[in-house]
């Protein structure tokens, strides 16, 4: 059966997204391209269909009647490709998930537990995201992500894993000699290693842990920053200071004696790590599996 020749794509999608702006200078920034590119793609559709679309003013253009004949098909037509492409790619990454977290929370808790994960669901590959920067799931097929934070997250379902408790770690070396680490008030002594994390108003930091500590005359200001909390750790572990760690990342180096905890007092953390989805993924069972198992691990953490 003999098809009918379509025009130029690009020529469509200028055309679309000048009629859906009524501006030709709106749609040469969303398709990245110079506002003489898209008028040269719309005259050229036009010479194609042997019909003006757009009615041009100084500083407006209005569709004519065969431009708003021809705008709902157009907008239809991308819409089922998009569908198509989506269904194609749904197909391609069906035995991928992709999960997304900060670097630190990855490195110091979800990773050491991934074999258990990937040894009960062997036919799933696992992508990791590890970024601090917030991501459009759907836009950047992202299947799952693990945040810190309050458990509000626009269009996404929240599930609390757990809390954390923030309280100092440091090499055991600095346990030892004539500069040892036994009081709090040893730390004037030592060099405090900051997170960038905890400079936050809902988060402890040094300030707060000296204050509850009732210490009063450590320089709580002083000391290197670390934009990631697995930095900072493992510059404790490397006994360049003493940091602040949240349980959840330094209790594989604890229990290995990477790390010791100088103090026993530690200070709640006020915000929580959450699983979050959009709320049709559980719908696709590799992302169910995943819940249910990191659901399972983070109970079995807090027990810990």
């Amino acid at each position: 059966m003999a098809t009918t020749r379509l025009p130029p794509l690009n020529a469509l999608r200028a055309f679309e997204a000048a009629a859906r702006h009524l501006s030709f200078t709106k749609a040469a920034a969303e398709l990245h391209v110079t506002q003489a590119a898209v008028s040269h793609q719309i005259k050229t559709l036009e010479d194609y269909l042997g019909v003006p679309l757009f009615q041009r003013r100084n500083k407006a253009v209005l569709l004519t009647e065969a431009g708003q004949l021809c705008l709902p098909g157009v907008r239809d037509g991308f819409g089922r490709l998009a569908e198509a492409i989506d269904g194609l790619r749904a197909l391609r990454t069906d035995n991928v998930l992709s999960v997304t977290t900060s670097p630190s929370f990855a490195a110091k808790w979800l990773v050491p537990r991934l074999e258990r994960f990937r040894a009960a669901n062997p036919d799933l590959d696992v992508r990791i995201d590890a970024s601090t920067q917030l991501v459009d799931f759907e836009r950047e097929s992202i299947d799952v992500g693990i945040r810190y934070g309050g458990g509000s997250y626009a269009g996404l379902t929240s599930e609390t894993l757990f809390g954390t408790e923030v309280f100092p770690v440091c090499s055991p070396r600095l346990r030892k000699g004539s500069q040892a680490l036994r009081t709090p008030a040893d730390l004037k002594r030592h060099t405090l290693l900051h997170t960038e994390w905890l400079a936050r108003a809902d988060e402890p930091d040094w300030r707060m842990w000296l204050l509850a500590a009732g210490v009063s005359d450590v320089d709580w200001t002083r000391g290197p920053q670390f934009n990631d909390g697995a930095l900072a750790i493992q510059a404790a572990i490397d006994g360049q200071g003493v940091a602040l760690g949240r349980d959840a990342l330094v209790a594989a180096d604890l229990k290995a004696g990477r790390l010791v905890r100088p103090f026993r007092l530690s200070v709640a953390g006020r915000l929580r790590y959450h699983l979050v989805y959009l709320p049709v993924a559980l719908r696709r069972p590799k992302v169910a599996l995943f819940r249910e198992w990191i659901l399972r691990e983070a109970h079995g953490s807090e027990e810990r």
